[in-house]
């Protein structure tokens, strides 16, 4: 069956968008490289016809779902054309939805050009990995990447906890279970739970939406998982503070406690045009937790951890502004763009 979107999924792929913008009162709009492109020669979309090109994308448990929520989350294949991850609202004018697309396949980590010194997480036995950042940084691309190193490395369970699943995952050298939240399973927290008597080896929340994903996930790295997760926050300390935070401030010191003993690394990531304007690039802060780290956490002194990465290259730490900096030195990136996320100077 042929879908009103499907000529405008096409021009996306074609011209390497990353995500697809339907909304009523608007052309369909591209992101390419960061940049929003009208597809000028489709028409306005009235209210119907957004209507129309949406509500087709759903099933019908899923339109019943986003009669009553008035906004919705979930993941489609387009046959020949792509995966996306998508959002569907109620704004002003009528319906919106923005299609995020899905790569079929599943990049390497050496592919992505990560820092090779990220290589090591993968082979970490137990603990929390965080990878942070804004919407659109690339973040579900990399941890889909570390978990397709152990895949085509180790024998391990992994079970990876979605909302919506985005990258596909086959079993290679590990069996990888896929739950999609709302489809395969009714909340995080349910997955969490259940996944802990699942024997797994390797766990990746989509992300820590909430205090009790947050505890499950740090219960699940303390008791000898290796746990993936995102979080949108800027920075590998203000990762760590935004944890603590959620908690209640009874609780807070032992959060302290167990992160400084099961937090392992935060990779805070950003994406930037080339100068070229055909592409993009990463840039990324590493923060792997030593002892230096682990007794900030404890003491509530993440406010000197920026200082602990700037000295302590030897072990593969590296500061956002040390990566940006590399980047425009190497004239691989505007400068200006990459000023604009430059992190401000803190006073310790």
């Amino acid at each position: 069956m042929t879908l009103k979107l499907d000529k405008i999924f096409r021009t996306a792929i074609q011209y390497k968008a990353s995500d697809i913008y339907i909304t009523t009162g608007s052309k369909p709009i591209l992101r390419i490289n960061g940049d929003l492109i009208r597809i000028e020669e489709h028409d306005v979309m009235t209210k119907k016809m957004a209507e129309e090109y949406l509500l087709e994308m759903m099933t019908e448990d899923q339109a019943k779902h986003f009669q009553k929520s008035l906004d919705l989350d979930f993941s489609v294949d387009i046959e020949n054309i792509s995966r996306f991850r998508a959002n569907v609202f109620v704004q002003r004018k009528g319906m919106g939805g923005i299609f995020r697309v899905i790569p079929s396949k599943v990049y390497t980590m050496d592919e992505l050009n990560l820092p090779q010194q990220l290589k090591k997480i993968p082979d970490m036995p137990s603990g929390l990995v965080i990878v942070t950042g804004p919407t659109s940084s690339g973040k579900s691309t990399s941890l889909a990447a570390m978990v397709n190193e152990i895949n085509i490395t180790s024998a391990k369970h992994i079970i990876t906890i979605e909302d919506p699943i985005e990258f596909i995952h086959e079993n290679n050298k590990s069996i990888i279970n896929q739950r999609e939240v709302g489809t395969h399973t009714l909340s995080f927290q349910r997955a969490l739970k259940s996944s802990l008597r699942e024997d797994p080896d390797v766990i990746l929340i989509g992300e820590m939406r909430d205090l009790e994903t947050i505890s499950l996930a740090i219960t699940a790295a303390e008791t000898g998982h290796l746990v993936f997760a995102t979080l949108h926050t800027n920075g590998a300390a203000n990762s760590i503070d935004r944890i603590i935070d959620a908690f209640p401030h009874e609780q807070q010191n032992q959060v302290r406690t167990q992160l400084g003993e099961c937090l392992k690394a935060v990779i805070w990531q950003n994406l930037l045009k080339t100068k070229d304007k055909k592409g993009r690039l990463g840039a990324y802060e590493i923060m792997f937790v030593n002892h230096a780290i682990a007794n900030m956490i404890r003491k509530s002194t993440t406010h000197q951890i920026n200082s602990v990465i700037e000295t302590s290259t030897q072990e593969g730490m590296q500061t956002m502004k040390k990566s940006l900096t590399d980047l425009i030195e190497s004239d691989l990136v505007d400068e200006d763009e990459a000023m604009a996320l430059m992190p401000p100077e803190i006073d310790v």
